[in-house]
């Protein structure tokens, strides 16, 4: 924020502003007055433009008015929510003391002590409000040694702590898959996005990181967590510093630091998690992605972890396989299937209800949800140790769902059956639990019988009927009656002391009134104080077995996954894939999950289509028209390596799939304007990155490489490109072209196949089979295609004709075909056409209007009018 101009000595409130804002320069400053959040200056502004709030003025600051706009403090959450999702950062200043206490400190005049008590980043969410329940919150710091970079990723609304070190190949998809709310670099490095929020850079160092991983969880040495590289080490460093400003020394959840190893994960970079539209679709949302159409947990939990999943697919076989086993377990049985998930759906959200107390922003709710959610755990679990044959993974996770029994009872005995969310108003201990609360409670709850009993004897004393004894929150309990009715208790012996004058009332107080109002009033602060002791301490407890709740909870995500999977399995007739290590991909009748689920919506089916890939048959030159199904072939194919190396089933009638180490995607075409490429130089800088990272375990899909320029560019582009995946990558590949001429490669690529998708024209319109089939496509029915889509019938002629010349040009010159075996590729051009001569034209520009005689004007006219009859 600018400063103001200050001309003059700034009010002591304007003061205090000031020196919270130094403390949060790029924050929105809310500043706590009463019952609102106050911005001041240019927050102000950004604020009231963006929450559409009225922005108004107070008092003046170097002879200028103040921008002033507030929002109240009970409904803040919301207002948050949309300055957040705004790309802004908010500071808290809350006020540290109440009035009267800065009356006792300094005075009648004193200035109520603020400060910032937290951040509100992107980031470091925990509210349930802020949140989305089926997506991670992640935060991630970036940090360079030892030659490598090392990533920290944590997600305060669960603990969920991870550490992994990427090489400079492997960097870009690792900050792809974490998909950051929020990046943290150190200062002294160029900023790998745009947004990336830099922090000094002494915090990002391997000692210090190392320190702070100690001191945090009280621990001598980190070896009981794993080893960890320097770099690793140094992110955990930035991490845990920004985790501390932002909270201010109130640090979050963080379960131990687990270590990620990128290698046991499938690579898959930015470009191909857009092309592919994993997690969300390439209009931005989460509709029309791969997640969205295979998605069937029934837990915010268990959605956060597919998504992850689906993010990360594995390499290891052995883990897919345990995976695939607890999936199948869940398929096999439909029964025990819709049981669990029943039972999950009751789950409360453990995780995050988890994360919120750790936090300190935890509320009498959350440990409700706790307790249910570790009773329904436990039940469940008794319910699955009954099975036979258990999975090896669900052994695995069912120690994980029991150990709670303490906690649990203990909770069930302290708090009512539905706490508040609010602890500020009580009520949420349970009756029984202590009897001293009961009796501070039985004492206020009594109030309104001794205010009544009060209100009668008064009524009868006054012999004034329409005396009632109110309450407000400005003066307490008093005594009301009508004017005309006032005379009887204004008496200076009557017992009562004037109070206030109203227009049609007057109100009184009493001795026996204002000892009644104490007793009720100590008696109600009293019981609230008690409950708060009682919160704190359970909230003590609950954190003194985080890291086993986290268990719990992670266990019931992945039961919840599994289930979801299988039963996404019985409602698609998908099938459990096979894994092996062989560089194979063979797939029989194999669908797009999500074209298939549009297309059912519209009542119509997918055509299948089968694929297979060898160490022989390894790169597939698929050609045919567009529309056809090139795109969604090459699509599905990818998206079924990706589910099966996640351990879900595929929508497919069997697929055998060797371990894929990357996946890469060039499909479609778009452009990044802002960094000044062009749609052809994005196709080009990712089809450069494939050929460098691309290796014999990976799997790639081109779809019309080098149709973004000249057709002779962009043939002997896709040429090269062709030959070059198959002779030094070797990798597994599917290859959608226009271009004709690449079926020559055949000749000399050994492990090259040609495929078309099937089409036919009908009495001259098109009809698209979108089935595979062996061996080039005749041609390429591109004016068929332009007919179809609507192209004016006088267009799609003219390009009939152009196509005819161009076509005779090529047979008269050898054209495009010329020279295939021999580089370079095009010996011949075609013969350029003379452009049209337009005589009518020429005539008329050959005219010098101002020098024309009226005859020569005339005999000009009949020139003109004898052209354009001719």
């Amino acid at each position: 924020m600018s400063q103001p101009p200050s001309d003059s000595a700034p009010t002591p409130m304007m003061a205090q502003y000031h020196a919270l804002k130094a403390e949060a320069p790029d924050c929105l400053l809310f500043y706590r007055m009463g019952d609102f959040f106050e911005l001041f200056f240019d927050d102000a502004k950004a604020a009231a433009a963006t929450l559409d709030i009225a922005l108004t003025s107070r008092g003046a600051h170097g002879g200028d008015p103040v921008p002033m706009c507030g929002v109240p403090v009970h409904s803040a959450e919301g207002y948050l929510a949309r300055l957040i999702k705004a790309g802004h950062r908010v500071a808290i200043a809350e006020q540290t003391e109440t009035p009267a206490e800065a009356k006792a400190r300094a005075g009648s005049k004193a200035l109520v002590a603020r400060a910032i008590v937290r951040f509100v980043t992107a980031g470091t969410l925990t509210e349930e409000s802020l949140l989305d329940s089926r997506s991670e919150n992640r935060l991630v710091a970036l940090a360079s040694a030892e030659g490598g970079y090392g990533l920290a990723m944590c997600d305060i609304s669960t603990g969920r702590f991870e550490l992994m070190q990427a090489s400079a190949d492997d960097l870009s998809a690792e900050i792809a898959r974490l998909s950051a709310s929020e990046l943290i670099q150190s200062d002294r490095t160029d900023p790998f996005t745009d947004d990336a929020i830099l922090r000094p850079s002494g915090a990002f160092s391997s000692i210090e990181g190392e320190r702070r991983l100690k001191a945090h969880f009280g621990v001598a040495t980190l070896d009981g967590f794993g080893s960890f590289s320097r770099a690793e080490l140094a992110a955990a460093g930035g991490l845990m510093a920004y985790l501390e400003h932002v909270s201010r020394g109130n640090m979050p959840f963080l379960a131990p630091p687990r270590r990620h190893e990128v290698a046991q994960h499938m690579a898959v970079d930015a470009a191909t998690r857009e092309s592919l539209e994993i997690l969300t679709s390439q209009q931005g949302g989460r509709a029309g992605s791969l997640v969205h159409a295979i998605d069937r947990t029934v837990t915010g939990a268990g959605a956060r972890l597919l998504a992850s999943d689906l993010g990360a697919p594995l390499t290891d076989i052995a883990a897919i396989r345990d995976r695939l086993a607890l999936v199948q377990w869940f398929h096999e049985d439909s029964l025990r299937r819709d049981g669990v998930r029943d039972a999950l759906k009751a789950i409360p959200d453990l995780a995050r209800a988890l994360g919120r107390v750790v936090a300190g922003r935890g509320s009498p709710r959350d440990l409700g949800q706790l307790r249910d959610g570790l009773s329904a755990a436990r039940t469940l679990r008794e319910r699955l140790a009954r099975g036979d044959d258990l999975p090896p993974l669900l052994k695995a996770l069912l120690p994980d769902m029991q150990g709670h029994g303490a906690l649990v009872e203990h909770l069930q005995r302290a708090l009512v059956e539905s706490p508040p969310t609010e602890r500020g108003q009580g009520g949420y201990v349970a009756r029984g639990y202590d009897a001293a609360l009961d009796a501070l409670r039985d004492t206020s709850g009594n109030a309104r019988r001794a205010i009544a009993a009060l209100e009668a004897d008064y009524k009868a004393a006054t012999g004034v009927q329409a005396l009632k004894i109110r309450h407000n929150a400005v003066l307490g309990y008093f005594i009301e009656v009508p004017a005309a009715r006032a005379d009887a208790l204004m008496k200076p012996d009557s017992g009562f002391a004037h109070r206030q004058t109203m227009a049609g009332a007057v109100r009184f107080n009493s001795p026996a009134l204002h000892d009644e109002a104490m007793r009720i009033a100590q008696a109600g602060g009293h019981a609230l104080a008690a409950e708060e002791a009682h919160f704190e301490a359970l909230c003590e407890e609950v954190v003194t077995s985080r890291d086993a709740i986290a268990r719990t909870a992670a266990a019931l995500a992945r039961i919840d996954v599994a289930a979801g999977h299988a039963a996404m399995a019985a409602e698609g007739d998908y099938a459990c894939p096979e894994l092996t290590q062989e560089p194979c991909i063979a797939i029989q009748a194999g669908r797009h999950p999500v074209v298939e689920a549009a297309l059912r919506k519209q009542g119509q089916a997918f055509v299948a289509n089968d694929c297979a890939l060898s160490e022989r048959d390894r790169l597939w030159l698929v050609s045919g028209p567009n529309m056809g199904g090139k795109s969604t072939f090459l699509r599905q194919t990818a998206l079924i390596v990706l589910l099966a190396q996640a351990g879900a089933f595929v929508p497919a009638r069997s697929a055998r799939v060797g371990i894929v180490d990357r996946l890469f995607s060039r499909v479609g075409a778009s452009d990044n304007l802002a960094r000044g490429r062009s749609t052809f130089m994005v196709e080009m800088v990712e089809t450069a990155a494939i050929l460098s990272q691309a290796t014999e375990r990976s799997f790639v899909i081109l779809d019309e490489v080098g149709r973004g320029t000249s057709t002779y560019d962009g043939l002997a582009l896709a040429w090269a490109i062709a030959e070059a995946v198959h002779d030094t990558n070797r990798c597994r590949c599917l290859f959608a072209t226009h271009y004709h001429e690449l079926t020559r490669l055949t000749d000399r690529l050994d492990a090259l196949s040609l495929h078309h998708v099937r089409a036919r024209e009908w009495k001259g319109d098109l009809v698209l089979l979108h089935e595979l089939a062996d061996g080039p496509a005749d041609r390429s029915y591109g004016l068929a295609v332009a007919k179809l889509a609507g192209v004016p019938p006088v267009v799609v002629a003219r390009a009939k004709s152009v196509l005819a010349k161009l076509e005779a040009g090529r047979q008269a010159t050898g054209g495009l075909a010329a020279g295939l075996d021999d580089l370079p590729l095009f010996a011949a051009a075609l013969a350029k056409e003379p452009e049209p001569v337009d005589a009518l034209r020429e005539a008329l520009a050959g005219i010098d209007v101002d020098n024309l005689s009226p005859r020569d004007a005339l005999e000009a006219l009949y020139r003109l009018k004898g052209l354009l009859g001719s």
